[in-house]
């Protein structure tokens, strides 16, 4: 007589299942291996590490610092060779990004209300000053980006709350007061998006499971249009951090293809896709389950002469999860560039 299943043991018996079920792989992506990392996050044993960004010091453009997100603790600052060189706690904050000295991160610590948390970057001592919350609207903060502008200019954000509605508006820092976001358009995509970035006016944003939409602003809404699908050789599901980069004249779009740990190229305006990456194992390991990237062009030095490419690792044990950094130009010799 056969003995009725346990719920252990079912539960153990739909684990094996689901963990031989094979992994959806895309298209395949040409081989690149990190040139550094940086040190762990604090927060161990979690999916902690989420978003790096980049701040070029606009005295020396050769001189870069990483800031990066602990999303259950606050912010890092790293440098190239990827010391931990400053760190502010700060709850949890998900996406960062930078403009000039300005530090913008979705701030999750309340989720039903979002807020932007707003940060200044004291660059020489290093330091991260925080200069207090803007208020955003309902729901969880999720994804954040800003729109490179010129300094002394206002500083436009996306944030992209965790249902997929879309809020971007103007971030106005005062002295004597906290930060405020007004909301100058907004949009809402149909399931969870998160990665987000600016190229001009137009925002491209990754919805997990769906792909990259384009929104264009129009009056207080947009025109959306899906310009790069979900669809199993390009991109798997899911979708997460978007980033842009310069190369020779032309502008590229770059996505985290998370699930087959790669990494999709497309070349803007069109959004035509040009190939896929893969950070393969080397001296400081490979990439998995990367959500947040970032990339700028750039001479920062012998160790990145032609600009950097960030991965968040997923998987960096035995240690916390932390951030790889890639040359940019072995992966556009790669990819024939």
């Amino acid at each position: 007589m056969t003995k009725p299943l346990t719920a252990a043991a079912l539960a153990a018996m739909l684990a094996g299942c689901a963990a031989s079920a094979p992994m959806i792989s895309g298209l395949p992506p040409v081989q690149v291996t990190a040139s550094g990392e940086t040190q762990p996050v604090g927060t161990n044993r979690a999916d902690a590490a989420d978003d790096p960004a980049i701040w070029v010091d606009p005295a020396n453009p050769n001189r870069a610092l990483i800031v990066a997100t602990d999303k259950k603790a606050g912010l890092h600052v790293y440098d190239l060779t990827g010391k931990d060189i400053a760190f502010t706690q700060a709850g949890l904050v998900n996406n960062v990004d930078v403009a000039g000295d300005i530090i913008v991160a979705s701030d999750r610590n309340d989720g039903v209300n979002a807020h932007l948390a707003v940060f200044r970057l004291d660059a020489g001592k290093p330091a991260i000053v925080p200069l207090g919350r803007a208020a955003a609207g309902t729901g969880e903060a999720y994804g954040l980006c800003l729109k490179k502008s010129a300094p002394g200019q206002p500083i436009t954000a996306a944030l992209i709350v965790k249902d997929g509605t879309v809020r971007v508006g103007t971030l106005t820092l005062a002295e004597s007061a906290a930060p405020s976001f007004a909301v100058e358009w907004e949009h809402k995509i149909a399931s969870q998006s998160e990665g987000c970035v600016f190229d001009g006016d137009t925002l491209y944003v990754g919805e997990e499971v769906g792909g990259i939409w384009e929104l264009k602003p129009n009056g207080n809404a947009a025109t959306a249009r899906l310009v790069a699908p979900v669809d199993n050789q390009r991109l798997v599901a899911d979708v997460e951090g978007l980033a842009t980069i310069d190369h020779k004249g032309q502008r590229y779009l770059i996505a985290s293809s998370q699930g087959d740990n790669a990494y999709a190229v497309l070349r803007l305006p069109g959004v035509d896709y040009i190939g896929r990456f893969a950070v393969a194992a080397g001296a400081f390991g490979a990439t998995s389950e990367t959500d947040g990237i970032e990339a700028v062009a750039g001479n920062f030095g012998d160790a990145y002469p032609d600009g950097l490419f960030l991965a968040q690792d997923g998987d960096n044990a035995p240690k916390a999860q932390n951030f790889k950094l890639v040359r940019w130009d072995q992966i556009a010799a790669a990819l024939g560039l």
